[in-house]
C-alpha cells in the first residue's frame, strides 16, 4: 500500500537569519496578487522576496509557480481546518485516495473476469500433452557482458561439468543441482523452475532448443546473452501441481486480454490525433495538466483526457511516468488504450457493485489519516484551536494564515523541513474552494526576485558572504530536494528471463 511520505520541497529552502519574517505578511490584501486563495492573496512582492532568499533556487517562473502552489495548498488546508470542514468523511477519503482505491477496484473486477475454474486431472493432462503451454527448468552460469575470453572459458568449463553430472543421473538430480549451482537467483531457490508459458516468452537462443525437448528430456549446453544454460523439460508427474497453477494463470490472462480487446471494440475506443505530443507537453507542467480537458481518446459514452492521465499516473509503476516525457507516439498509444480500458472497466466495476474489502478500506483510511496528521502537525493546527481565540470568520482566517506563515517561517530559517500537502489531498482541497495563480504576476515576481537577489549580492562583504550569513544555522538538517510523487501500487520490476 502506498504511503504519503514526508519529503523535501522541490526548491532547496535555506535563507539567512535576516529572512525570519519573509512570510509574515505573505497573504495580504495587496492588489498585485501572484495567488488568491479563498479571500486571501499572496502578493508579488512577498513571493519575490521569499524566492530571492531561497538558496540555490534558479529564479525561473516555473520554480516560483511551484512555490506559490505550495502556499495555495497549505492555505486551503488551514482554511478548511479552521472553518470546521471535515476532511475525514468516506467520500473525501475515497476521492483523495483515488489512485489506490481505483487500482484495488480494478483488480477485484479483473478477478471476477476469471471464468476458468480449477483444472481437473484430465484437463491438466490434455494441456500438458498438447504442448501449447510448457514448463522448463534451467541452470544458469552467468557470463557478464564483454567478459574476457579467459572468463568465458572458465564459465564454459563450469557448465560442462554440471551437464556431465546431470547426464549420469538422467536429469533426476536437476532440482538439487540447480539450487546449489545455478546463478539465476530467482529460479534457483525453486530448483530452476521457470513459470508456465507459451512460445515467445524467452529469448530465441534459449527458446529454440527448449522447445525441442520432450517430457523429461535434457538439453545440451546452450548459450544466450545471459550466459550458459542447461535446460530440462520436467515430466508432468514431477510438476503436476505447479503446472496446473501456471496453466490457470496463463488461461486467465488470455481471457482478460480477450475481454478488454472486445470491450475496446464495443466502446469504439479511438486515440486522438496528437495524443503523444499532448502527453509530452503535459509533463512540462503536471500541476497545470491536472486540470486539462484536452482529449487523448474518445469512446462511446465518454472521453479520456489529460487530467485523467495525471490521476492514473499515481496508480502506475513509476517507471512509466519516468519514460513518458521521451516516449514515442507508438509507445504512448498502447498505454493510452490500456488506461482507457481501465477507465471503462472501473465504470463496469461500479455498475456491478465492486467494493473494497473492509481490510483494504481500513488500510486506505489509515494511509489518509497518516498524511492528514503529518500536515496538521507541521502547522501545529487542530480544528478546535481557532475557536479558543475567535468566533468570527475573519478571525479564523487570520489564525489559519498565521499558522501557515509561521510554518514557512520555520522552513526558510531551517528550523523545519518542508513537506508538501499530500498530492491527493491537495487535489481535493483545490476542487472544493476557489484559488488561482496568476502567471503574469508570477513572472513579475521572478523579475523582482532577480533584482532583490542581485542587490543582496552587491552588499555581500569580501569573501562572498551575505549579511547575516555568518550566523549559526538553525538546528536540524537542511531541507532536501523533493522526489517526484508517483502513482500507487507498484508492480515488481520484471526479471530478465533467458
Amino acid at each position: 500500500m502506498r504511503r504519503w511520505a514526508v519529503v523535501g520541497v522541490a526548491l532547496v529552502l535555506a535563507v539567512s537569519a535576516g529572512a525570519c519574517n519573509v512570510l509574515r505578511d505573505a497573504f495580504s490584501a495587496h492588489p498585485a496578487a501572484a495567488a488568491r486563495v479563498a479571500g486571501q492573496t499572496l502578493s508579488v512582492e512577498r513571493l519575490a522576496e521569499l524566492a530571492s532568499r531561497v538558496k540555490g533556487m534558479p529564479l525561473e517562473q516555473a520554480n516560483l509557480t511551484r512555490l506559490a502552489g505550495a502556499y495555495v495548498d497549505y492555505a486551503l488546508f488551514a482554511m478548511a481546518q479552521v472553518d470546521g470542514r471535515t476532511l475525514e468523511d468516506s467520500a473525501t477519503i475515497a476521492r483523495a485516495m483515488w489512485p489506490t482505491v481505483s487500482q484495488l477496484k480494478y483488480e477485484h473486477f479483473v478477478e471476477r473476469l476469471h471464468t476458468t475454474t480449477t483444472l481437473n486431472a484430465a484437463q491438466i493432462d490434455s494441456i500438458y500433452t498438447a504442448g501449447d503451454l510448457r514448463a522448463f527448468q534451467h541452470i544458469l552460469i552467468a557470463v557478464p557482458p564483454n567478459s574476457a575470453p579467459p572468463v568465458v572459458q572458465q564459465k564454459q568449463a563450469q557448465i560442462d561439468a554440471i551437464w556431465r553430472s546431470l547426464v549420469t543421473t538422467g536429469g533426476a538430480s536437476f532440482a538439487a543441482v540447480a539450487k546449489r549451482r545455478s546463478e539465476d537467483p530467482a529460479s534457483k531457490v525453486v530448483g530452476g523452475w521457470l513459470e508456465v508459458g507459451a512460445r515467445g516468452r524467452f529469448v530465441p537462443q534459449f527458446e529454440e532448443p527448449a522447445w525441442q525437448l520432450g517430457p523429461g528430456a535434457l538439453s545440451g549446453v546452450v548459450r544466450s546473452n545471459f550466459g550458459f544454460h542447461v535446460i530440462r523439460r520436467p515430466p508432468l508427474a514431477e510438476v503436476r501441481d505447479s503446472f496446473a497453477v501456471g496453466a490457470e494463470r496463463v488461461l486467465a490472462s488470455r481471457h482478460d486480454s480477450s475481454y478488454f480487446a472486445d470491450l475496446a471494440r464495443k466502446r469504439e475506443v479511438k486515440i486522438a490525433s496528437g495524443a503523444g505530443e499532448a502527453i509530452r507537453s503535459a509533463f512540462q507542467d503536471l500541476e497545470a495538466a491536472g486540470g486539462s480537458r484536452q482529449r487523448l481518446a474518445s469512446f462511446k459514452g465518454g472521453a479520456f483526457e489529460i487530467r485523467d492521465l495525471v490521476r492514473w499516473l499515481f496508480a502506475l509503476d513509476p517507471r512509466i511516468a519516468q519514460a513518458l516525457p521521451t516516449a514515442t507516439d507508438s509507445q504512448i498509444g498502447p498505454l493510452v488504450l490500456q488506461l482507457v480500458e481501465r477507465t471503462v472497466a472501473l465504470q463496469q466495476a461500479d455498475s456491478v457493485g465492486v467494493q473494497l474489502t473492509d481490510s483494504e478500506w481500513n488500510t486506505v483510511r489509515a494511509d489518509f489519516d497518516s498524511g492528514l496528521a503529518i500536515t496538521r502537525g507541521l502547522l501545529d493546527l487542530t480544528p478546535a484551536m481557532p475557536h479558543d481565540t475567535t468566533t468570527t470568520a475573519e478571525g479564523r482566517a487570520r489564525f489559519a494564515m498565521s499558522r501557515v506563515n509561521d510554518y514557512f517561517d520555520r522552513v526558510v530559517t531551517r528550523q523545519a523541513q518542508f513537506a508538501p500537502v499530500p498530492r491527493p489531498l491537495a487535489q481535493v482541497l483545490r476542487e472544493r474552494a476557489p484559488w488561482s495563480i496568476d502567471a503574469s504576476a508570477v513572472r513579475q515576481a521572478a523579475q523582482r526576485a532577480s533584482a532583490l537577489r542581485a542587490s543582496a549580492d552587491s552588499l555581500a562583504p569580501p569573501g562572498g558572504q551575505a549579511p547575516g550569513a555568518g550566523l549559526r544555522p538553525a538546528p536540524g538538517p537542511a531541507p532536501i530536494p523533493v522526489v517526484p510523487e508517483s502513482a500507487a501500487r507498484r508492480p515488481p520490476t520484471p526479471r530478465p528471463v533467458p
